[in-house]
């Protein structure tokens, strides 16, 4: 199959930054919101970015504007049609996200690739739901998506082979690392992350030590070029504690349930970097 215009939606981090990844490398992208405004601070997120791209001698000013002008917003689900390959950024909830994926298949082409970045929910369900279960797949991108190469290509059991090779040279043509994995809550990455994290929080919440020691020692001792605490405020506290819920309700394991602390932080916004406070404060 030959992909040519690329979906997206959400234009937050995550979904902004696939979309800047795909346009980057010759993709027309649309990236679909629910309103002007997260729209247009999409946009200018991107713009910020790729021109500090330039200023540091990344790429040309030229490569820059013709990016830029291969991404299109949009609020309306239709201009989502012509698409050959849909990546699904929104909340990390399943209902949303089942939703999102009955919507697609209802308005994209048959022979489109409809795929999800979640990071720890069952594809199974979203691919029931569009209507088109063979043509349904993860591509979990992570957190910058444009510095961060790593996918975890998540296939269900109802994807056809087809899907699964357009999907991995999709990958391939925006430059990216690819790992695959079968459709098991956290895949490889979070299911190992998760409960590293835990225990980090856990360190902090029997004051054995602060979070930024736990971190240093983590960055030093473990060459890790993040601290896991750290860490978890780049992902938001909000999206460590759904990645969690939906692992524990999966395996039933202890290492998997979330921290009293975290479940504090988030009911009181305490979201990590996206919010400000988190584990560290930020400006």
């Amino acid at each position: 199959m030959n992909i040519e215009r690329v979906g997206v939606i959400g234009f937050g981090l995550m979904g902004g930054g696939i979309a800047q990844v795909c346009a980057v490398h010759g993709y027309d992208v649309t990236v679909l919101d629910v309103d002007d405004e997260r729209v247009r601070r999409g946009h200018d997120a991107i713009r910020a970015r790729l021109e500090r791209d330039v200023a540091r001698g990344r790429m040309t000013g030229d490569t820059c504007e013709r990016a830029l002008g291969r991404i299109v917003g949009s609020t309306r689900y239709d201009d989502l049609g012509p698409c050959d390959l849909v990546i699904e950024a929104a909340v990390e909830d399943l209902t949303a996200k089942r939703e999102v994926f009955k919507r697609l298949g209802d308005v994209t082409g048959p022979q489109a690739i409809l795929s999800s970045n979640t990071s720890s929910l069952p594809l199974s369900d979203m691919a029931a739901a569009s209507g088109r279960p063979e043509r349904v797949i993860g591509l979990h991108f992570f957190n910058p998506p444009y510095a961060l190469r790593l996918v975890e290509v998540v296939i269900p059991e109802s994807t056809s082979p087809q899907t699964v090779g357009a999907a991995m040279e999709f990958c391939d043509t925006i430059d990216r690392v690819t790992v695959r994995v079968k459709d098991t809550p956290g895949f490889i990455v979070n299911r190992l992350l998760v409960p590293f994290i835990f225990d980090a929080i856990h360190l902090v919440e029997s004051g054995t030590a602060s979070a930024q020691d736990v971190d240093q020692a983590c960055k030093i001792g473990l060459n890790h070029a993040m601290g896991p605490l750290a860490t978890a405020d780049l992902i938001g506290l909000d999206t460590l504690l759904y990645i969690s819920e939906s692992m524990f309700e999966e395996y039933g394991e202890p290492r998997f349930k979330a921290p009293t602390s975290l479940r504090r932080m988030v009911s009181l916004g305490h979201l990590g970097r996206k919010s400000g406070r988190g584990f560290f404060t930020y400006e």
